[in-house]
């Protein structure tokens, strides 16, 4: 070998050396960076030595494309379940003491209580005070329902702008990557942060990666809607203000197409924003069904008539108002009437201290036993201080069979205290269910995320254990650059 060859060889082993141990640097100091993928010096040898032809980027499609499949499946499941969970609360907790079903219960035993001592201004007093918790935990239930519809509004509204923000950066990074690979350059920064952009793009919204020449990737939702292609679509949507039961949710827009909600317990929700048209404009207002439902047959279990043909009926013991603010009959219609849960209450008649404007009289609860609430009759009209026929009447209404409208999803032949604990039952089936379903998310999740980082991760000790070899590589060039240098200095010598 002679000195210029030699030489040529050291100075190709500190050109590699370099290379790597600058990849194998930046590999390291990346290590805890979960968006950045392993570069590689890729060396081959010639008859100058080593050298390195190109720096290589691990990347797995197969399994990139598995991750973000499982993202979007676990963030529409745990968006979904983090919906219930806000459901639940609003009934008290685990015991649920604050939902229409407790306060119901408590009401019946005071009105079998009442209709045990009908002569007991007490007792009658008991009875009017718990119907005001049943209606007042059926207002709160009411405006606790829709806030969470409203929370879904304004979260699908926050998801949409950041959705249409990512986009726009991943056409920065897309061009990026295309720029890169029509001019031969290294697009693997470029791949990284679209790679990042697309992660969090598949949280919001389930999406279909599609490679193509030059670098290029277009997006498309799992139902084939174009996402991002060249240019990003317009993701549109417009928030609601308020939201009462009536209120019906505006849809979410890609490309002019509107975006399906989620079904079903275990969601069928790719991404966040499924999973909250959901929440939104399925589960909370089934659930609004059904508390308007057990106010409904309240007003019309307790309501009062003359028992002439036709009948005169008035609302008894509880009354509500219509849409408009003005005071509702008694309800005739098989279907769900939206809200009147929010505004039904007790009669102030019944309530003791009230003075109703319409008589200038107060409220007396002795006419709950009486049945003379609502002025159209009085089964009493000799005021006898044991008659208790109408309580015995109301008290069994109250465990006998109703029918329900089935669009509030559950049974439609049981008795209101049933159908109040149906309604919990429901909630807490779909919740339980829901969390079985976040679990098993959760665990594909992180399969996926440990197969991938596996594959394309940094690992320290792999990545020290090169750096060992690299500079085992540099000592061996520094050695044939000390023989080169004896050389020349012997050969300088016999000159002079």
């Amino acid at each position: 070998m002679s000195l210029t060859s030699a030489l040529n060889t050291a100075q190709s082993i500190f050109n590699t050396t370099g290379t790597q141990s600058s990849v194998v640097s930046n590999n390291i100091s990346n290590s805890s960076n979960s968006d950045y993928v392993r570069r590689q010096a890729m060396v081959t040898t010639s008859l100058n030595g080593a050298q390195v032809v190109k720096i290589s980027r691990a990347q797995e499609d197969a399994l990139l494309k598995q991750w973000l499949k499982a993202s979007a499946q676990d963030s529409g499941q745990q968006t979904l379940l983090s919906g219930l969970t806000d459901l639940k609360s609003i009934m008290g907790g685990n015991d649920y003491e604050t939902s229409p079903a407790t306060y119901l219960s408590t009401f019946k035993e005071k009105l079998q209580a009442f209709r045990t001592s009908p002569s007991s201004t007490i007792a009658a007093q008991s009875a009017v005070t718990a119907a005001q918790d049943v209606a007042n935990s059926l207002n709160s239930a009411s405006k606790s329902v829709q806030a969470v519809r409203q929370s879904a509004d304004k979260d699908i509204a926050t998801k949409v702008s950041t959705l249409n923000t990512l986009l726009a950066q991943f056409k920065t990074a897309n061009d990026a990557v295309k720029s890169e690979t029509a001019t031969g350059g290294n697009p693997a920064d470029a791949l990284d942060e679209r790679e990042k952009l697309l992660k969090q793009i598949s949280s919001i919204v389930g999406v279909n990666a599609v490679d193509r020449e030059n670098g290029d990737m277009a997006l498309y939702t799992t139902d084939g809607t174009v996402v991002f292609d060249t240019i990003p679509r317009t993701v549109t949507f417009v928030a609601q203000d308020t939201y009462t039961a009536q209120t019906k949710g505006n849809g979410v827009y890609i490309d002019g197409v509107q975006l399906a909600m989620g079904t079903g317990s275990t969601t069928s929700a790719q991404g966040s924003l499924q999973a909250l048209l959901q929440v939104r404009d399925d589960i909370a207002p089934k659930f609004q069904s059904q508390l308007d439902e057990i106010a409904k047959s309240l007003v019309s279990m307790f309501s009062e008539s003359d028992g002439a043909t036709p009948a005169t009926t008035a609302p008894g013991l509880f009354v509500w108002k219509t849409s408009t603010g003005a005071p509702g009959g008694v309800p005739t219609t098989t279907g769900v009437i939206d809200g009147i849960s929010a505004t039904i209450s007790v009669n102030i008649n019944v309530q003791t201290g009230v003075i109703n404007p319409a008589t200038g009289l107060s409220g007396d609860p002795m006419k709950l036993r009486d049945g003379s609430i609502s002025g159209v009759t009085n089964l009493n009209p000799t005021g006898k201080t044991g008659f208790s026929d109408n309580l015995d009447a109301l008290y069994t209404e109250m465990g006998t069979a109703q029918t329900f409208s089935s669009n509030a999803g559950l049974s439609s032949n049981v008795s209101i205290m049933d159908y109040a604990s149906n309604s919990i039952g429901w909630l807490e089936q779909y919740r339980s269910d829901a969390t079985t379903a976040s679990e098993n998310t959760s665990a594909a999740l992180s399969r996926s995320t440990e197969a991938y980082s596996n594959e394309t991760g940094v690992n320290l000790d792999e990545e020290l254990t090169l750096l060992l070899d690299i500079e085992q590589s540099y000592k061996a060039g520094t050695k044939i650059l000390n023989a080169v240098d004896e050389m020349l200095k012997s050969l300088l010598d016999i000159a002079s």
